[in-house]
């Protein structure tokens, strides 16, 4: 697979080392010197120096025998007229553009009906804007995936050193945790992903990733002693447009809602577009203005500023003075391993929304949707079983699946099924597969079409 991606920033960046990992024919392009240089010193892909909206610059990145073209500059417009260039020079091309303006929301459909130089929007902002979402939805969970129109939830929570399955071995998790069955994917310790087996231990402070059925949810929970707490209040510190589209959200669902912001023409413009929020111009890290808005009676903070410090700063003061829950906006990808240690757990990103959105694009076989978990190292897939792929009509036992993979959840039309080895996925299941990234070249080949020749 050949991909063009146009842009070296973050999400750029991350996506071409995710499929550099996976030794796919990767082209970066971007008019920026340094961003050039950063992917040169730290990628094994190609780069070509000039702007991604150019058709000579679009030629010599060899879009005419690209697979797929992403366009991921800072620039709506530049990814824009990049993808129509593309259309021109390579109909067959897929096309891609992430899309941030708010404007341009209500005509993401007449994109792709109307528009054939498009055939996929991506808007972090309200990929982001959900993931926070299913976080408050879900006690205590640091990351929540949806599948199978969320009828399959997987979910990370941090295992707590008094939880009654902490010291617990995998084999004895169903006498301990009673009616609960959550299936335990992964586990991160120390910042190295595991996948455990029966005799192995879950430990106070992992990170476990679980897999669970939609109505047994809050049953697999308990299990952690992660108990459901609703959301009533909520604080949003920062009101750019993901602070906006978060606070037009939680009014849906009739949770009393303040938010803090500095600027104050855009607390003068929210006042007037936002219906029940209660909107305070100030500073989201001063602990005085904390102290008055009664910071101990939310329900969860959400710190969505422009500034991660500020967010870190602002969240870290919300729990000190009380508030239950806190979520945190990051988009430097190097702090994410030190939130834990610093107490913030619960930490988004757009641009990693953004990936995990991405992502299903650049699966071979029928990929639904993709979450990247812990950086490059795993990733949850659903796919479609296709009736000439090697994973159909064969009891799992039976399938050479590579080391660091596993099927943790089969679909059947309206059923669920939690697999063991005797399980057999029928042609249209919908799957959904975890794999270590070394992993994942060799999953893509069991799901692709096998070819018959006669």
């Amino acid at each position: 697979m050949k991909v063009v991606i146009v842009g070296a920033g973050e999400v750029g960046f991350h996506i071409a080392s995710h499929l550099a990992l996976e030794n796919k024919d990767v082209v970066v392009v971007d008019k920026n010197a340094e961003a050039i240089r950063r992917v040169t010193d730290l990628l094994d892909v190609q780069v070509v120096k000039g702007s991604g909206s150019s058709p000579v610059v679009l030629e010599e990145a060899g879009v005419k025998n690209a697979d797929i073209i992403l366009a991921v500059t800072n620039s709506d417009e530049t990814n824009l007229v990049a993808c129509l260039m593309a259309h021109i020079l390579s109909p067959s091309t897929k096309k891609l553009a992430r899309i941030r303006d708010g404007d341009f929301d209500q005509y993401h459909e007449t994109f792709r009906e109307h528009a054939p130089h498009i055939d996929t929007i991506i808007n972090p902002e309200i990929e982001v804007v959900k993931t926070i979402d299913r976080m408050m939805s879900v006690p205590g969970a640091v990351e929540v995936g949806e599948f199978a129109e969320g009828r399959i939830k997987f979910v990370g929570i941090y295992l707590d050193k008094n939880a009654r399955l902490a010291g617990a071995r995998l084999a004895d998790l169903p006498a301990i945790a009673g009616k609960a069955r959550p299936l335990i994917a992964a586990v991160v310790r120390e910042e190295e992903l595991i996948i455990p087996r029966g005799n192995d231990r879950l430990m106070p402070g992992d990170l476990v990733y679980f897999i669970s059925e939609e109505d047994k949810l809050l049953d697999d929970l308990s299990a952690f002693d992660k108990h459901a707490q609703p959301v009533k209040r909520a604080l949003i510190v920062g009101a750019g447009r993901i602070g906006f589209r978060l606070a037009k959200l939680l009014e849906e669902r009739s949770i009393y809602i303040k938010i803090i912001e500095k600027n104050s023409d855009r607390c003068s413009l929210l006042a007037e577009r936002l219906n029940k929020t209660v909107v305070l111009c100030g500073d989201g890290s001063d602990q005085g203005l904390l102290t008055e808005e009664n910071i101990q009676e939310m329900d969860v903070v959400v710190t969505l500023t422009d500034d991660e410090e500020t967010n870190i700063l602002a969240s870290l003061l919300a729990t000190r003075l009380g508030a239950r829950k806190t979520i945190t906006k990051i988009s430097k990808f190097s702090y994410f391993p030190l939130m834990a240690a610093i107490g913030i757990e619960q930490v988004v990103s757009a641009r990693l929304s953004a990936i995990n959105s991405i992502l299903q694009h650049f699966r071979r076989g029928k990929v639904i949707s993709a979450i990247s978990i812990k950086g490059d190292q795993a990733e949850v897939m659903e796919a479609v079983a296709l009736p000439t792929s090697d994973i159909v009509d064969k009891p799992l036992k039976n399938i050479a699946f590579p080391k660091g993979a596993m099927v943790a959840g089969i679909i059947r039309q309206e059923n669920i099924i939690i697999p063991s080895g005797e399980s057999v996925i029928k042609p249209e299941d919908r799957i959904i597969i975890f794999a270590r990234r070394p992993a994942i070249p060799k999953i893509e080949k069991i799901l692709a079409v096998k070819l018959e020749y006669f």
